[in-house]
Order: structure tokens, then C-alpha cells, then sequence
């Protein structure tokens, strides 16, 4: 799953100073980590956020289909952006995966 767009991509939201890593992740149950940097994705902590965003968007989903006047609308998350006192975390949703980027804003 490594394209060169992609690795480009990646190694741009690395370098960003105020990135504290981000998480790439297969669109399945579980979902399952494809790729990570950054210590706070490390190993159980990794796997946590993992499962948390994996949660965040299958709610968020769920909830805009509950919005929905039709059925299968076919309206989908394309974005999200969530700020709490201490980070952000941008999620950026595809067929095959997502990914989430945890970004100090204070920095």
C-alpha cells in the first residue's frame, strides 16, 4: 500500500513541527494499523487510538445516515476535524483507509 504520492505525503506531515504523528489504518473490523509515526502511536497506545477513531468515524457516519431524509444517500464523511484543549486530530477518510494525523495546536 506505498505509493510514492503517498510516502511523499507522509514524510510531509512528519517534517511539520507542530505533527505529533499520525496513524494509517485498514478500513476493517478490527481496524488494523498499516503504517505509523510517532512515539504516541507506539504499540497498546497506538492500537487504542486505532480502535477510538475507527469508533469516532463509524458513529459519525451512523449519525449523518440517522440526518439523512433518503435512504442511501450515499452522503459520507470526506473530513474531520476534532480540537480538544490539548490536540487535534484530523481524519481524512478513503475506501481503503484512514488517516488520522494528532496535531499540537498550541505549538
Amino acid at each position: 500500500m506505498s505509493t510514492p504520492e503517498l510516502d511523499h505525503t507522509l514524510s510531509l506531515l512528519s517534517s511539520h513541527r507542530t505533527v505529533l504523528g499520525y496513524i494509517l489504518m485498514s478500513r476493517g473490523h478490527p481496524y488494523g494499523i498499516v503504517r505509523q509515526s510517532g512515539v504516541i502511536f507506539d504499540g497498546e497506545h497506538g492500537r487504542k487510538y486505532a480502535a477510538a477513531i475507527g469508533k469516532i468515524m463509524e458513529n459519525v457516519q451512523s449519525s449523518l445516515e440517522e440526518l439523512s431524509d433518503e435512504p442511501n444517500d450515499g452522503d459520507e464523511v470526506k473530513f474531520l476535524r476534532i480540537r480538544t484543549k490539548r490536540h487535534e486530530v484530523m481524519i481524512s477518510p478513503d475506501d481503503k483507509y484512514l488517516l488520522a494525523v494528532l496535531h499540537d495546536p498550541a505549538s
